[in-house]
């Protein structure tokens, strides 16, 4: 079993063809990309990827894919998770047979389970694999927020060993590495959020901008991790608009539109997510030639 997924993920859009359809080449591409420029491990399916919007046979052919593409030397993360338990469980099973890395464990949305639901949800499904699991903490998308003491009791699960932890609260960061322990991985689930998550004890991120900077990312991770706190903020600062661009909306439709000016074929956001309108392009356009990455 993986123990350890990296300091830098990214979650990867989906690409879609002008017929909405997967366009799996252009995901075998991207895969290649990410896994040389800086990510060491990806999450696939995910909800920059789309989950929601995507097929059950979707998905597992993208696991599969990506497995073939970059297996070996990424990491490979499936998010299989969902508001329904059983189905979360299958979907898992279906990614371990693929040959993925580990799996990407959102907190039930819509639902909003109680605390000792979230517990006995994710306790089910760790007990249904042997991969690694990340759960995922995202309470503006899922309308529960995950309580560190919860956290903390999952943690005693062997193969629960990270949180991608996107409630946008340094204090609760703080609590999650006081009730952790040190082993137990945190990732900030927001770009933005990284150079500070680092300094409380964080492992690393599961980037969006990895897509468009992921080498500096990398650079800045690296920095911080090595003492050189001061390039590391430098970085942070300088990739600040770029970070603030790729979320004017709701993700992923800026990065989407980020990856169509840098050449990808990534398409468009399915229904019932809207393409970028032209101010939101002019904006993100602005963020990457400031940057000099177009």
């Amino acid at each position: 079993m993986v123990n350890d997924f990296g300091r830098v993920l990214t979650a990867m859009i989906t690409p879609f063809n002008r017929d909405m359809a997967v366009d799996y080449n252009v995901a075998r591409k991207l895969a290649r990309h990410l896994a040389q420029s800086g990510s060491d491990g990806l999450v696939v399916c995910g909800t920059t990827g789309e989950s929601p919007t995507l097929t059950k046979e979707e998905k597992i052919e993208l696991f599969r894919v990506v497995v073939e593409e970059v297996g070996g030397q990424a990491v490979v993360i499936a998010g299989t998770g969902g508001y329904n338990t059983a189905s979360s469980i299958e979907l898992t099973q279906a990614a371990e047979k693929v040959g993925v890395d580990g799996v990407l464990q959102v907190c039930p949305y819509y639902n909003k389970p109680s605390q000792e639901g979230l517990y006995q949800h994710f306790k089910a499904i760790a007990s249904s694999t042997h991969l690694p699991v990340m759960l995922y903490n995202i309470p503006g998308r899922t309308g529960v927020n995950m309580l560190p003491a919860t956290v903390s009791r999952l943690a005693e699960i062997n193969n629960i060993i990270a949180i991608k932890e996107a409630a946008g609260s340094i204090d609760q960061v703080s609590d999650l590495r006081r009730a952790l322990p040190d082993s137990f991985a945190i990732y900030s689930g927001d770009d933005s959020f990284t150079l500070p998550v680092l300094a409380l004890g964080a492992k690393g991120v599961v980037s969006v901008a990895g897509h468009v900077v992921g080498p500096q990312i990398k650079q800045m991770v690296n920095a911080f991790t090595a003492g050189n706190t001061t390039l590391a903020t430098q970085i942070h600062l300088q990739l600040m608009p770029v970070f603030k661009a790729l979320f004017i909306t709701t993700n992923p439709v800026p990065v989407k539109a980020a990856m169509n000016l840098l050449g990808w074929q990534a398409g468009t956001p399915r229904l019932p997510l809207l393409e970028a309108t032209a101010t939101e392009k002019e904006t993100i356009k602005k963020a990457l030639a400031d940057l000099k990455i177009i």
